[in-house]
């Protein structure tokens, strides 16, 4: 059989492994499949990726980006056979190959949706509001977010070498940061292919990516401040990375991802026989034997009421029995290989030291064998499940992580001693609770939210639309605090802030507008003789602004509104219990007759650009209009944001003064306008 050679990607060209290289084996039966290190100048990956990479990625809008991430996670959908088809001799069967693969093309199509939809159509991010600093308004702050002008490296863990990649060049890219993507070697093939057709896609310019297969010399002793290292893998290599001195001086960003001793809690109200019990043993059976519970996520510890721990035993060891160990590829496999021999005798290893301090209640070498398969060369292992019978007095079960089909049930006497003994595993990336009671899942979050960066929570109610424990989102943070990293990763636009760095901009308000794009108040203003609305997208400017005519609110407007609508709250038809209302002087108009009244008189009725009024946003009211009072408006186009070639959507700024010239209302009214 033809070994692959594994080419590193550096500065735009494919570099054939040379040397003392690296073979790669099958997790399954043992055989040499692939080899890896070539001799890289990473100097020059650097200075290709600050230099090239870096400069066309910032001259590309988010949207732009957005819109290579989609194109991108189209290519590789197109070609996921042949991925599923290397991913095999990782030790995965096809269900899980689809969580590696189809997950990391799903992490970039959310990455592109809410790129398009969270992000401007620009190269600045706008983040929170506008602080006044003075009393007249002259003086702002705003922060604003721009792309790192270096370069993120990203190094990847073997167990899932395609979504490990994907999830992290998702919001780098879509950040305008060039990345230089560092895979595990174990399983180093199925990275290098995947990443092969990102290149081949033709997508990304120049520089965006890179590509190391072997090892990473002194690229780390290379970076500066505007660098970016995204590590997943053990504490102990996160901790040594973290210590090089040049990362050090230069406060380099460093993102972990690392060792997880993850729980998941049975409620107490969850008894053998509900819902919740019957998903709990489905849960823990399917994150042990999931890419053969070599997931960072998978459940490590599981704690459940003392009473209902022999039940909980006997339910998973019953379903663990049942399951098919062999072939990643046979139809009838329901858990394949570890990914490599070292991998089976770390895990062998890890679990002895479990052992010392609780009792192997299903699994082990004794009888194991896998189905149809060479049990010798290939890394396959038997799930096991511990039962340690003093948690408390015990510290390996909450201390050492068996990176297998390896978990510890432990019973608890109250809600209070199960988080207590969930937190015990001094942070995690992820804990879960199966209950119905809705107190339970409170306490649940004051007890442990502070110690796991995602807290599931399963019933009856969640149904197939729940996700899993082990299953982390890019809508949402994968990272936990203490022994997980402290790392944030994906969390949507949170993903994509650590490859940005936020700047709080002090200015006027015409600066401040001319900075981000968006009109601000206090800033200059324009008028022409068209109507705003006669404007199409790509002839409004940002600024531009009508005052319109004025209409006086009568008392006979106001029970005509009533009358129509319905809508005879007191305050506006019964002027004694009105004025006994602190907020009010009498009958007041209704909030939403002003919106209407604001809307007759800025609307311009002819058909046009503007396409359709699909909303507002930030409504107030901030002073009652009383009979007899007088309305103008003014409308400001605030923002403009692309959205496809046919039309974009506008933010108007609108400001309801009465004849004081108090602002009585205001709001953003958002429009579709032709392009």
């Amino acid at each position: 059989m033809t070994i692959l050679a594994l080419n590193s990607y550096a500065a735009g060209k494919w570099i054939a492994p040379s040397g003392n290289t690296t073979k790669l084996k099958s997790a399954i039966d043992g055989r040499v499949i692939a080899e890896l290190g070539a001799r890289l100048d990473f100097a020059a990956m650097l200075d290709h990726a600050r230099k090239v990479g870096g400069p066309a990625l910032r001259a590309m809008t988010f949207h732009e980006r957005a819109a290579a991430l989609k194109a991108v996670a189209q290519y590789l959908n197109e070609r996921r056979d042949a991925l599923y088809e290397l991913s095999y001799d990782t030790g995965a069967t096809k269900p899980d190959s689809m969580i590696d693969i189809d997950g990391g093309i799903g992490t970039l199509f959310v990455f592109s949706s809410k790129g398009r939809r969270e992000l401007p159509d620009d190269v600045i991010y706008v983040d929170g509001g506008i602080e006044q600093l003075g009393k007249s308004g002259a003086f702002l702050g705003q922060h604003v977010a721009t792309s790192l002008q270096g370069v993120a490296v990203h190094i990847n863990a073997f167990n899932f070498p395609v979504w490990g990649m994907l999830e992290k060049l998702a919001p780098t890219l879509l950040a305008g940061v060039p990345a230089i993507v560092k895979p595990a070697s174990a399983t180093a093939w199925l990275a290098e292919a995947a990443f092969r057709m990102i290149v081949e896609s033709g997508v990304l310019p120049d520089g965006a990516v890179q590509f190391v297969a072997g090892s990473t010399g002194d690229l780390l002793d290379r970076l500066g401040s505007q660098d970016v290292v995204s590590f997943t893998g053990s504490a102990a290599t996160a901790s040594m990375l973290r210590a090089n001195r040049t990362i050090l001086e230069n406060a380099t960003r460093f993102i972990a991802e690392q060792d997880s001793l993850n729980a998941t809690i049975l409620g107490p109200d969850a008894a053998p026989g509900t819902p919740e019990f019957d998903t709990f043993v489905k849960e823990v059976h399917r994150e042990m034997t999931a890419k053969a519970g070599q997931k960072c996520t998978a459940i490590r510890r599981i704690l459940v009421p003392a009473d209902h721990r022999d039940a909980v035993i006997e339910a998973i060891s019953e379903r663990l029995s049942k399951t098919v160990i062999g072939d990643p590829r046979a139809e009838t496999t329901r858990m394949g290989a570890l990914a490599s021999l070292d991998q089976r005798r770390d895990v062998l290893e890890k679990a002895a030291l479990i052992g010392s301090e609780a009792r192997r209640v299903f699994g082990g070498d004794d009888g194991f064998a896998p189905d149809g398969v060479d049990a010798e060369n290939g890394a396959f292992v038997s799930p096991m499940l511990f039962a340690c019978d003093d948690p408390d007095g015990a510290e390996k079960i909450h201390s050492v992580e068996a990176f297998g089909p390896v978990s510890t049930v432990m019973a608890y006497r109250d809600l209070d001693h199960a988080t207590a003994l969930a937190n015990r595993g001094a942070g995690s990336l992820v804990a879960s609770v199966f209950t119905h009671d809705r107190d339970v899942a409170r306490k649940v979050v004051l007890a442990s939210g502070a110690f796991h960066g995602r807290l599931y929570f399963a019933n009856r109610d969640t149904g197939r639309e729940a996700t899993g424990h082990g299953s982390p989102l890019p809508h949402l943070v994968h990272g936990g605090p203490g022994r997980a990293g402290g790392g944030e990763e994906m969390g949507g636009i949170r993903g994509v802030m650590h490859y940005m760095q936020r700047t709080a901009v002090q200015a006027s308000p015409d600066l401040l507008a001319g900075i981000t794009r968006t009109h601000v108040k206090g800033a200059t203003t324009t008028s022409g003789e068209k109507h705003p609305f006669r404007l199409r997208f790509s002839e409004l400017e940002i600024g531009q602004t009508l005052e319109t005519a004025s209409r006086t609110v009568t008392l006979a407007d106001i029970e005509h509104f009533a009358e129509f609508t319905g809508d005879n709250f007191y305050a506006h038809m019964d002027e004694e219990a009105a004025r006994a209302n602190p907020f009010f002087p009498g009958r007041v108009a209704h909030g939403y007759l002003i919106l209407s009244f604001a809307a007759g008189l800025f609307v311009d009725p002819a058909p046009g650009p503007v396409l359709a009024n699909y909303g507002l946003d930030n409504l107030r009211f901030m002073k009652p209009v009383s009979p007899g009072d007088t309305l103008t408006v003014q409308l400001t186009a605030k923002a403009k944001t692309r959205r496809n070639a046919e039309y974009g959507e506008v933010r108007w700024d609108v400001t309801v003064t009465n004849q004081d010239g108090e602002q009585v209302a205001g709001y953003e009214l958002l429009t579709m306008n032709a392009m």
